[in-house]
């Protein structure tokens, strides 16, 4: 008898395990790289994105979805951590974390997730972050994508999977940019018309498209193992383009991105959310559908009910950093800070001395507009000031104005919201430890943790 009793009460263990895995969604975040919002089809872009806006239709496009840092590291730092930027040391472009902080991997494996992470990496170090690597030409290796599917199918086991896109990173060379004839392309009425921006713009959307086609290749996987129903999938678009006014700066085009998830079941098909949400709310997101508590640690919020369309609004303000120091043709110091509300951008430019220089202030098609500016081009003369010569603050509003052109700041009509937005700004810096020049002078100082400082980090809370 007493055989028979825990024969079954094995059974009921084991049945309970299989039942608590089951009702563990798959997670799968799939990120571009260099991709403004915008140009997205289903954002109004001009971009053929049939995949994404596919996806679109079949759960919640957001409208209002930001991260904190407009470049490739702190970015992924930021989503992997569930923390801000500066709190964890990766606000530079080319960095790491410090030790003691977590991330994604020690938080969703001991729920028994498999944790992997396919195509651009740019984390680090290494040896803190063990996700289950693997990489095809940059890009998403489907090939491993395929095999980490059907053995998660067959033995009943969760993942989490981040397929980490290259695209539409410059030099702009993969797509079909016949789709997008030069002289058909429309610009950015932030931008100056040359040749050699209509080029590079063509060869962009291009891109953009060929990254569409990897969500679609992911998609497919996910109908060929038969995982689509109980997989969460999430597509963002990263920070802006290399073009002006996007990547390397707090404007909304370098700040802002596309996100739209699939959740069958759970998720009202075509649906819209205006809810401001972060980067940094992946990760509590993930956490709390992976069944885990929150790490009190973590910036960020879950967006669980706003993805369920049970709460329509997340947060107040979103903040940004951008960091000049160490990038490629970079300004020695030259931070950035930037506070948005729903209707009002607030940015800090904290030493604006000198030019603002940076990989884009090199290109063939920046270049191009400094030369059209010097033969008398208006417009092309506009960009080139606007662009490098920052005044100390600008404020603009972001209803009235999304593409931030009309600077407010010395509207006497504003300056009250400009104060308030301001004391927040400094409040949250405050709390993150930012302090503005000072912490842009010590970017990449911190020493990488070495293995014996990774075993001493903080342990995630259960």
């Amino acid at each position: 008898m007493r055989s028979i009793i825990c024969q079954a009460f094995v059974a009921f263990l084991l049945l309970a395990s299989f039942a608590q895995a089951a009702n563990k969604p798959n997670l799968l975040f799939v990120i571009a790289d260099d991709c403004t919002f915008r140009d997205i089809g289903c954002y109004g872009g001009q971009a053929h994105t049939p995949n994404i806006d596919g996806l679109a239709g079949e759960g919640v496009r957001m409208t209002h979805c930001f991260q904190t840092a407009p470049m490739c590291s702190p970015t992924r730092h930021n989503i992997y951590t569930g923390q801000y930027p500066v709190k964890t040391g990766a606000y530079p472009n080319h960095t790491s974390t410090y030790g003691h902080v977590n991330n994604i991997t020690h938080y969703l494996k001991p729920l028994g997730y498999r944790v992997a992470l396919s195509g651009k990496t740019h984390i680090g170090p290494r040896n803190l972050f063990p996700f289950e690597y693997s990489v095809a030409n940059k890009n998403p290796d489907m090939r491993a994508i395929d095999e980490l599917m059907a053995e998660c199918s067959k033995s009943k086991t969760p993942f989490c999977l981040f397929a980490c896109s290259n695209e539409p990173h410059s030099p702009w060379n993969k797509g079909d940019a016949s789709r997008y004839p030069p002289q058909d392309v429309k610009l950015p009425p932030y931008l100056a018309d040359t040749p050699e921006v209509r080029d590079a713009f063509s060869r962009y959307l291009a891109e953009i498209t060929f990254y569409d086609r990897q969500v679609g290749q992911l998609l497919e996987l996910l109908d060929k193992h038969e995982l689509a129903q109980d997989t969460l999938v999430m597509v963002v678009s990263e920070q802006g383009n290399s073009f002006p006014f996007a990547k390397w700066t707090c404007y909304d085009n370098g700040l802002q991105s596309a996100m739209i998830v699939r959740w069958p079941g759970q998720i009202e098909p075509g649906s819209v959310s205006d809810a401001m949400v972060e980067y940094v709310d992946v990760t509590p997101t993930f956490v709390e559908l992976a069944g885990g508590k929150l790490p009190a640690e973590l910036d960020g919020k879950s967006m669980v009910e706003v993805l369920r369309g049970n709460a329509q609004e997340h947060k107040e303000f979103v903040y940004g950093v951008m960091t000049t120091r160490g990038i490629i043709n970079g300004n020695d110091s030259y931070p950035i800070r930037s506070i948005r509300s729903r209707n009002h951008k607030l940015i800090l430019n904290l030493n604006n001395s000198e030019p603002f220089t940076n990989a884009c202030t090199k290109s063939r098609e920046f270049q191009s507009i400094v030369r059209a500016a010097e033969t008398g081009d208006l417009k092309a003369k506009q960009v080139v000031q606007r662009y490098q010569n920052r005044p100390a603050i600008e404020f603009y509003d972001v209803i009235a104005d999304p593409l931030e052109m009309n600077n407010l700041a010395d509207s006497s009509a504003h300056q009250q919201t400009i104060k308030q937005l301001k004391q927040q700004l400094y409040r949250w810096m405050e709390s993150q430890g930012d302090r503005g020049a000072a912490t842009e002078l010590v970017a990449n100082q911190h020493k990488q943790p070495n293995q014996n400082q990774a075993r001493k980090r903080k342990q995630p809370r259960k």
